[in-house]
């Protein structure tokens, strides 16, 4: 495959989230600042269209997600675990804020299942985490 297809979709998934995954977390950061439940779920449906046009565009260009953006969006995923839970314990959150951190929580973790199943088969999916090991015969370890 030559480089200009693979430069014109690293274009169009930066322009993606450039624009609509930033625009969801600004809405996100205005709903926190306002503690509006509808802004946030505002930013939250910016970043799932930012998701589902990332995937279109991988459809487009019969390519996946690539090592590093799989590492971008699992380790975003993992700051954003640690600074709800963070959040959590320290106390200082409304129910709204609560609500809108469980709502986009869910809708990832779906989100993320749906991906997998509807792109590997729920049996596929499964086994991309399960790893088998070889069981001797003779039972000892």
């Amino acid at each position: 495959m030559s480089a200009k297809p693979n430069t014109e979709r690293d274009l169009l998934v930066f322009s993606i989230w450039a624009v609509l995954g930033f625009g969801g977390l600004a809405f996100l950061l205005e709903g926190f600042k306002r503690n509006s439940y509808l802004i946030t779920l505002l930013g939250t449906a910016f970043i799932v269209a930012g998701f589902v046009a990332h995937i279109i565009v991988n459809g487009l260009y019969q390519q996946g997600f690539r090592s590093g953006e799989t590492a971008l969006g699992i380790g975003l995923f993992g700051v954003l675990t640690f600074t709800f839970i963070a959040g959590v314990f320290s106390g200082g959150m409304s129910m709204v804020d609560y609500y809108s951190g469980l709502t986009l929580f869910a809708v990832l973790v779906v989100g993320f299942i749906a991906y997998l199943s509807t792109r590997h088969g729920l049996r596929g999916a499964f086994s991309r985490f399960h790893v088998k090991t070889s069981v001797s015969g003779d039972g000892s370890r």
